[in-house]
């Protein structure tokens, strides 16, 4: 009956999303990451859902073009560019594989679907229930594995997560912890007492579900991402006292092979598992040499590892272990740059924000919306320096919402002349635009810092 119901549920949906592009990119966006089709038992288990709401969202856009088709961004440049140097490392590479030519039609499909994210997402109402989609979806998994951890007393190990990219825990850590900021945003900005309550106590669950996954990668993610909000913060030492007090009380309810494990990050030489990643980048670093244009290959790292491996490896043949290493020995230097532009570019992108809006409010929405996309940034930018998620798709995802998140914030930012409103339905306080007396407060020449003091 699930199977059916849930059938019924995506195929109502088809006529809606052909229609309406926007939520066609949230349906699929919710396939993707909370994967209701892995909560069913039958025939609509295996099927692939999201890959029919995106061939029918795409259709729809097409019969009837809704807006640009392109977002001429450096970052979607450099997705394409990305994309089209991936499969030349194929073509190119050491050796050819069949199973190579799946993996670069998944690629082409992330890379795609990040593109058209930052086609559909046009207004701040868009941005905001995307975040609403993407948050909700993991703080899904946090609250049910969470509730599992409490009633467990901390003592079940999370060994796999729901599916998909997530099915790694490591994965499935890492993408909870880039989905924490959002949810902490949307618990900060709600004025429904009833849903405040309840996406707050969502964040403790899902702080502790990251902590069952026993993954060091995700609990350094969620470390940075949690200095970085508070850095951004209005009271840090208060911020980080409470952190330290959070984090002692969730070290002391978790097993004891967790903070073993955990003390393995400082007494790395002795633990073999560490040892061995090392010798997998020393292994990478080996390939780029060898291969720095092209790289051995899309996927070929665990192949050619023994061509290239120098000295004794720990545990056999292993993957990079390092997203940025791992793109570089498969793809060539080439990729790296264009992959690591993302980054630096979508950070860049956030700090000119944030400075532009400090100057034109004392708060706002968008200065808690830089610190929120940071604080996501931050976690896969040090989670994926231990883990080999170079294909993330939630990277990709969240360099096209901030690219979008740009488009809007400027132009709710240029001539606006922003003053303290009630707060809307959403719980974020509005911008009410007065342009003409804005654009004659800067004929006047009065100070732009003071002037735009208020609240949006």
């Amino acid at each position: 009956m699930r199977d059916v119901l849930f059938s019924l549920m995506i195929l109502g949906l088809l006529p809606v999303v052909f229609r309406r592009p926007l939520i066609g990119m949230l349906s699929f966006t919710w396939l993707a990451y909370m994967r209701p089709n892995d909560l069913c038992w039958g025939f609509a288990r295996e099927q692939r859902w999201s890959f029919l709401i995106a061939a029918v969202t795409v259709a729809g856009y097409i019969a009837k073009p809704q807006g640009r088709w392109f977002v001429r961004d450096p970052r979607c440049y450099a997705m394409i560019g990305l994309a089209v140097w991936v499969g030349l490392s194929i073509l190119m590479g050491a050796e050819m594989m069949p199973r190579q030519a799946d993996a670069y039609f998944e690629f082409c499909k992330i890379i795609g679907v990040a593109l058209f994210t930052t086609v559909v997402i046009k207004r701040r109402e868009h941005l905001r229930i995307m975040v609403w989609v993407i948050a909700l979806s993991f703080a899904f998994y946090g609250v049910k594995v969470g509730l599992s951890g409490v009633l467990s007393l901390g003592r079940i190990k999370v060994l796999q997560g729901p599916g998909g990219m997530l099915e790694d825990n490591n994965n499935f850590g890492l993408a909870l912890a880039m989905g924490l900021p959002l949810l902490i945003q949307i618990a900060r900005a709600e004025v429904n007492p009833i849903l405040k309550r309840g996406v707050t106590a969502m964040i403790p669950m899902s702080i502790l579900t990251i902590m069952l996954t026993h993954s060091r990668g995700a609990f350094l993610s969620m470390g940075s991402m949690v200095a970085t909000l508070i850095w951004h913060s209005r009271n840090r030492l208060l911020g980080f006292g409470l952190a330290a007090l959070g984090a002692v009380a969730a070290l002391s309810f978790v097993d004891r092979s967790y903070i073993d494990r955990l003390s393995t990050i400082k007494d790395y030489e002795q633990d073999g598992s560490a040892m061995g990643r090392l010798a997998a980048w020393q292994t990478a670093l080996n390939m780029t040499k060898g291969r720095p244009v092209f790289g051995v290959g899309y996927g070929m790292f665990q192949r050619q590892y023994w061509n290239f491996a120098s000295g004794a490896s720990h545990e056999g043949k292993r993957v990079a272990h390092n997203a940025y290493l791992q793109i570089l020995a498969e793809c060539g230097v080439p990729a790296f740059c264009m992959y690591f532009s993302l980054i630096v570019l979508s950070m860049w992108t956030l700090w000119k924000i944030r400075r532009r809006a400090k100057a034109l409010y004392h708060k706002s929405w968008i200065l808690e919306y830089t610190s929120m996309f940071e604080g996501s940034m931050v976690a896969f930018i040090v989670g994926s320096t231990f883990l080999n998620r170079a294909q993330f798709d939630l990277y990709y995802h969240f360099v096209a919402i901030i690219i979008a998140f740009e488009r809007i914030a400027h132009a709710e930012m240029d001539g606006s002349m922003p003053i303290e409103a009630p707060r809307s339905r959403g719980g974020e306080l509005q911008v009410v635009r007065k342009r003409m007396f804005g654009a004659a407060i800067r004929r006047n020449g009065f100070d732009r810092g003071s002037v735009h003091g208020g609240a949006s």
